[in-house]
């Protein structure tokens, strides 16, 4: 059971201390326990915690949905707040579909989305998620939204190697269109670096811009899901910010807020919501607690803080930190098939047979907490793990995550010391 929290570290009831080495499940960007954030909490608490927005805004709400709008790319400027990440993707489905219902397109109501995704749990949002695991209980009573293959060069889907492949993974979606017809077609949804359904799967340089200029080709919009890439965690403020494509939509959560309250937004350009305003003027959705003002305090506080503390730089430069020392550890250990990311979101991959789940279990009893994710060719393997730790940890901190790392990557290479492996790293 859980103490306490300071910085980089938490603290169980025992008295044991861990480095928050996926920042919870990548969320805590800022650190754990940051004196600024909870005294602006205190200090909103006093005036009002709750108002339901359909009878006030609030002037925190308004701010953060202003501040929303300045550090996003282009004309990203309609905020509409939820609770969760889960919430805010599908909030950006509905919101989809309800521009062209505006427009009289009523035929355009399919999401697309790839296999190796994950978008949220609710049936909606699930609907939209490639996760096999996630999905096998409810796959019938969801929607057949994934339709094409991940950007997933380490086991590409097509048997080919980049640059020679030609971005087949992102031509795909023009086929997918084509065979489903773009008239029956809203959006394509996609994390712009996969997170727990692949382990920080990062596309090929190009790849989003052909499923951008796919997307404009047949009237589709793109939505980002930056719910675990938003707020800096790449190293920029958005990751699509790394390929300089604009989405139509954008969802954010997790470290919007960094975990201090639940929060999460969906952003619209104006070009989704222009007929929308000169039609219904109404975004159909909403939830009990959407944009409430603590929430929002927090999260405009968040921003403030990375802003001021040049997070996003931080990410970028710890995080090549981290990737080199990362890469070293691989080419020592054979079992480690891949490591992959961007910024301080970098996923490890394990070959095949060798189990992610029970080396988190113990790094974890000496200290650091990484985050689960699948892998392999048809997402089920239990094979990834990532390594997200606070933008605010140190140079020292991240030395001492790697030390223990290193030291549960020599004891699975004792436990695995009966295998050989071929000469592509897979265990024989």
């Amino acid at each position: 059971m859980i103490s306490h929290g300071k910085g980089v570290y938490l603290y169980d009831q025992d008295g044991n201390r861990y480095i928050d080495g996926s920042s919870g499940a990548i969320t805590v960007g800022i650190g754990h326990g940051v004196e600024e954030i909870i005294d602006v909490m205190t200090e909103q608490a006093k005036q009002v915690s709750f108002v339901y927005r359909s009878q006030f805004t609030s002037e925190p709400a308004e701010k953060l949905a202003k501040k929303l709008s300045d550090i996003t790319q282009g004309d990203l400027n309609w905020t509409f707040f939820v609770n969760s990440g889960t919430e805010a993707t599908e909030t950006a489905m509905k919101l989809a579909i309800q521009h062209y219902q505006e427009k009289g397109m009523k035929g355009k109501n399919k999401i697309l989305s790839r296999w190796m995704s994950y978008h949220g749990i609710t049936i909606g949002a699930l609907s939209m998620s490639g996760h096999p695991l996630r999905r096998q209980r409810f796959v019938p009573i969801l929607e057949d939204y994934p339709s094409v293959s991940p950007p997933y060069c380490y086991r590409c889907p097509f048997n080919l190697e980049h640059p020679s492949c030609d971005l087949a993974c992102a031509s795909e979606l023009e086929t997918a269109i084509d065979r489903i017809g773009p008239e029956h077609i809203a959006a394509f949804i996609a994390e712009p670096i996969i997170g727990a359904a692949g382990g920080a799967i990062v596309p090929s340089k190009g790849y989003y811009q052909r499923i951008k200029a796919i997307c404009e080709k047949y009237d589709i919009l793109l939505i980002a899901d930056e719910v675990m890439t938003g707020l800096g965690r790449t190293g920029k403020m958005f990751a699509m910010e790394h390929w300089g494509v604009q989405p139509d939509i954008v969802t954010l959560g997790k470290g919007l807020t960094s975990g201090y309250t639940p929060m999460a937004a969906m952003i619209a350009s104006d070009r989704v919501m222009e007929p929308i305003m000169q039609g219904s003027k109404l975004v159909m959705s909403g939830h009990t607690f959407s944009a409430n003002p603590l929430s929002a305090a927090v999260s405009l506080a968040v921003i403030e803080y990375v802003e001021k503390h040049n997070l996003v730089q931080a990410a970028e430069e710890k995080g090549n930190y981290l990737l080199n020392k990362l890469q070293g550890l691989k080419e020592k250990f054979p079992f480690i098939g891949d490591v992959r990311g961007k910024g301080l979101l970098i996923g490890i991959e394990f070959i095949h047979g060798i189990k992610s789940s029970s080396f988190i279990q113990k790094v974890m009893s000496k200290g650091l907490l990484l985050y689960p994710s699948v892998a392999g060719k048809n997402g089920k393997e239990d094979s990834a793990f990532m390594i997200a730790p606070p933008l605010t940890i140190t140079y020292g901190e991240m030395d001492e995550l790697l030390q223990i790392l290193t030291d549960g990557l020599k004891e699975l290479e004792m436990e695995q010391s009966h295998l050989t492996f071929t000469a592509k790293g897979e265990t024989v």
